[in-house]
């Protein structure tokens, strides 16, 4: 689509627009993505040999979004930490308060996922909000630029309303380097600028994606196009098992000699399929005239469904392997649960390596993000070095019992006895944040009882014991 902006320069305009036909070539991908992801019609025709009335059961097979979500539930964002410093002091637990960081994130991870990447945005709070805000977009709309050389975006486009009906961009907001440009559509498709503000923040916003390599800079979908053909051969398979279901419930007969008149109703109409499928044959008249004066009547017996089952597991494997997941996520038959941590670590390995890898790939723009809301909500015009050191922290992606990492955190304390008494020594142990929080605080008050209870009796010593009167001679 190409627009033209009132209060906009041609090149602002010439970028708007270029975003614009990103975002318009990408989205047929991106909405078919997201259509497996939410199981909504991603297979329209199934099989050219089903009969039309199948069509209308519309099969669908969840895999994709368990593809998507057990990677996701693997990789979550506990916190940030600083090492060099206090970061409550800098106002975090507003920020992360203020913008549900915790539910916000994972929101995030899970579109990067579907679409190969979300995009963070950190902005200036307003009366009645968080004193910076940090908005997360989908890759349906929003779009970049990305700067290979500076590493960050030069440019983003960001569509914040769309009309309830058409779907189409009523209102976008333009980010370039220190520049926002809110733009709106009025009733006559007539685009103007609304809002135009200067800030020291460059483009204000930071790519969040997954896999990304040389020349992809904002990475691949994890519901890749290996994953799409697996899972429309699976819905297939599904369809003939279905059909063939219809069938296997009834035996198939062959009547020799039979005539037709007991497949008819009484006024000449044929009988429904189902009537002659669940009606029991008392019998069948005789007719003299015929060549076969008596109706010969075989049976067949039905093929069993198993081959159905088998391919459906095997598609269910192969789903399984492309994507990194155990069997025992989506395969029916021949797997079985791990019996130790060992086992059960073995299996789940190429989805803990995913993880892994995953955060690494988002740590840059969640932390970069963090450090720009920092500095909003304290008033600072640019980032002070020793804020540089903050970056996100992320839960283990496996998934330990307490017990273990207890007894884990002990061998480690035990070689370095005084991380004991700080607050990495007590995550090392398994304790939650609140937890460890809880208990730092119920230690400083213990601390500060004791110092109250030697300066009293500092203050106030104990008389001397008088020593007893002398015996008189």
């Amino acid at each position: 689509m190409t627009i033209a902006v009132t209060g906009m320069s041609d090149a602002e305009l010439g970028i708007t627009n270029e975003l614009f036909q990103v975002l318009e070539q990408k989205r047929t991908r991106n909405v078919l993505r997201t259509k497996f992801y939410d199981a909504k019609d991603a297979l329209t025709d199934p099989s050219k040999t089903m009969p039309p009335s199948y069509q209308t059961l519309k099969l669908v097979l969840g895999w994709s979004a368990k593809a998507v979500d057990l990677l996701a539930r693997r990789a979550n964002l506990d916190s940030f930490v600083w090492p060099d410093g206090d970061i409550g002091s800098l106002g975090f637990q507003e920020v992360w308060d203020g913008n549900m960081l915790g539910s916000e994130v994972d929101q995030g991870i899970t579109s990067s996922l579907i679409h190969s990447t979300a995009f963070v945005v950190t902005t200036a709070g307003g009366t009645g909000e968080a004193p910076a805000l940090v908005h997360f977009k989908s890759a349906l709309d929003a779009t970049g630029e990305w700067d290979p050389r500076k590493r960050r975006l030069t440019s983003l486009l960001s569509i914040t309303q769309r009309d309830r009906e058409t779907t189409e961009p009523i209102e976008f907001v333009l980010y370039l380097e220190n520049l926002t440009i809110t733009a709106q559509r009025n009733g006559f498709e007539q685009w103007s600028v609304v809002n135009r503000q200067t800030h020291t923040w460059g483009v204000p916003a930071d790519p969040l994606p997954y896999r990304p390599r040389l020349g992809r800079p904002f990475g691949s979908s994890r519901i890749s196009r290996p994953l799409i053909s697996i899972q429309c051969q699976a819905v297939r398979e599904l369809y003939r098992l279905e059909g063939h279901m219809d069938v296997f419930s009834w035996p198939e007969y062959w009547m020799l000699g039979a005539d037709e008149s007991i497949f008819v109703n009484e006024d000449g109409t044929p009988k429904a399929q189902w009537q002659v499928m669940l009606g029991r044959i008392k019998g069948i008249p005789d007719d003299e005239d015929a060549q076969a004066p008596r109706a010969d009547v075989k049976q067949f017996a039905a093929a069993a469904p198993d081959p159905h089952w088998a391919t459906l597991n095997g598609f269910a494997k192969l789903f399984a392997r492309e994507s990194s997941l155990p069997d025992t996520a989506l395969a029916i038959t021949d797997v079985s649960n791990p019996t130790s941590a060992e086992s059960y670590d073995a299996s789940q390995y190429e989805l803990i390596a995913e993880a892994e890898g995953a955060t690494d790939d988002w740590s840059p723009g969640l932390r970069r993000s963090m450090i720009r809301a920092l500095a909003i909500a304290n008033n600072e015009k640019t980032i002070p070095e020793s804020w540089l050191s903050i970056e996100p922290k992320w839960r283990d992606p496996r998934y330990i019992s307490r017990s273990a990492q207890a007894d884990a955190g002990m061998k480690q304390l035990a070689a370095i006895p005084w991380l004991a008494e700080t607050e990495v020594g007590l995550e090392l142990i398994g304790l939650t944040e609140s937890q460890r929080k809880r208990a730092l605080a119920a230690k400083r008050r213990l601390e500060a009882a004791g110092v109250l209870e030697r300066l009293a009796n500092a203050n106030n010593p104990e008389p001397e014991e008088e020593a007893p009167p002398a015996e008189e001679e």
